[in-house]
């Protein structure tokens, strides 16, 4: 059955009446959207190995697998927050520290991961330790965090008097989460053999020695991109490594 003009321009009518009562579709909100396909999450696992040597002591920090397991670190992408951090064993020398921690973040809360790289050092035990999250003892936390705010400088614990922060080799790492289907994560692992000390980096820094080369792109990373070290402190690629993250 045909409708004439007139009863089609009243059914128009009404209808335009009723999206006027109704209104627009509500904007999608952090709450309200729908999680990416590849998970909500980012849980970054920080893992911490301690040792202790005659008269020393060292610390070492991972957050991605690398060629040696027993010092892996579980980091990944969930549609949960990570409830605890997974790590390798150790290697018997080397345990787990009480400065293991994990922490994850929301993706859909912003459109920036900004990545806080807090480097401290000990005269005492002459070690380093790297922080990258902060549920983890205040006097080494980092303030890493998802927002729609560019982070240009690094927001950290003051170590507590025994470790000096190092804002040289400390960095507050922008990384556009919607610039590419991967977060490639760089793990960079150094080694001072007078000291007995290793320390890692995970960014860029004010040392380009020891930068490493995390980044968002439509690639997957295989192989990690470090700095060549100082002379005094090597790089270990046994120690180092990289995790493609996939974002969709």
């Amino acid at each position: 059955m045909r409708l004439s003009h007139r009863t089609s321009a009243a059914l128009a009518g009404v209808a335009l009446s009723l999206a006027a009562l109704v209104g627009p579709a509500p904007a999608a909100t952090a709450d309200t959207a729908p999680p990416p396909p590849a998970g909500r999450y980012l849980n970054l696992h920080q893992c911490v190995y301690s040792a202790f040597w005659s008269p020393g002591f060292d610390l070492m920090t991972t957050l991605v697998p690398s060629q040696d397991g027993r010092f892996r670190a579980g980091t990944d992408v969930s549609d949960t927050p990570v409830p605890a951090a997974v790590c390798g064993a150790g290697d018997g020398n080397y345990e787990r520290n009480v400065y293991t921690a994990a922490e994850g973040y929301d993706r859909t809360a912003g459109r920036y991961l900004n990545l806080h790289q807090c480097v401290y050092f000990g005269d005492y035990d002459q070690t380093h330790l790297t922080t990258v999250v902060g549920t983890t003892d205040y006097k080494f936390f980092a303030s890493t965090n998802v927002s729609n705010t560019r982070d240009t400088a690094p927001h950290c614990g003051d170590g507590g008097g025994v470790y000096n922060f190092i804002p040289l080799l400390s960095s507050a790492t922008p990384l556009d989460l919607t610039a590419g289907r991967y977060l490639n994560l760089h793990q960079c692992l150094y080694y001072f053999d007078r000291f007995h000390d290793h320390f890692t980096t995970f960014a860029a820094s004010g040392d380009g020695r020891f930068k490493a080369g995390t980044n968002i792109s439509d690639t997957p990373d295989t192989k990690p991109s470090c700095g060549a070290g100082d002379g005094n402190y090597r790089l270990i690629p046994l120690l180092s490594g990289v995790k493609a993250l996939p974002l969709r």
